[in-house]
């Protein structure tokens, strides 16, 4: 099927490996749509047949698909080092409500190398109290990394928890020189 074709579809994907494992990452014709951690061929599969079910349409896997292109290059300039932040249109359509608020909130205002810690969060979004809401949110992003749910903690300074793993928070914080390296 010609790169075109799949793009009609609605819907494509492609795994990238990046410094913290594979990641799947999925477009429509509004943009990303989703980011998937430790995109092996099981998780792949259980990702792609939910986002068929959320999205009316098989993901198709495109690499090489315009509507792929500029994510792909965004998320390995971020992983070498050359982009801080993202810049990319961003299909919204998978969260509603309150996490969208606070996911749109965090990707707009919480930039590369600072943490903000979920009641900061939910007071930002004038649900103060709602911290544990906000935690639900984080684990609910469809685009981690690129909306970068990594970068809430918790108010005592602690790594909170994470969808992808402490270790992974960690790499992600690392890399942003919010934490230091592992020395091993």
């Amino acid at each position: 099927m010609e790169v075109e074709e799949q793009d009609e579809q609605g819907a494509v994907w492609t795994v990238m490996a990046t410094g913290i494992g594979p990641l799947l990452l999925a477009a429509t014709r509004k943009g990303l749509v989703n980011v998937v951690f430790h995109a092996t061929d099981a998780v792949r599969d259980r990702a792609l047949d939910r986002l068929a079910s959320r999205l009316g349409v098989r993901p198709v896997e495109a690499p090489g698909s315009p509507l792929l292109t500029e994510a792909v290059a965004q998320v390995e300039a971020y992983f070498a080092g050359r982009r801080r932040d993202f810049d990319l249109p961003l299909d919204w359509s998978l969260i509603s409500g309150f996490n969208r608020r606070v996911l749109r909130e965090l990707a707009s205002g919480v930039p590369c190398g600072s943490v903000v810690g979920y009641g900061d969060l939910a007071h930002r979004v004038g649900q103060p109290g709602a911290a544990q809401a906000v935690g639900a949110a984080m684990g609910a992003n469809p685009l981690p990394v690129v909306v970068p749910c990594h970068r809430v903690v918790e108010s005592g300074g602690g790594m909170g928890g994470f969808g992808g793993g402490l270790e992974t928070k960690r790499k992600l914080l690392a890399l942003e020189g919010v934490l230091p390296e592992p020395l091993f």
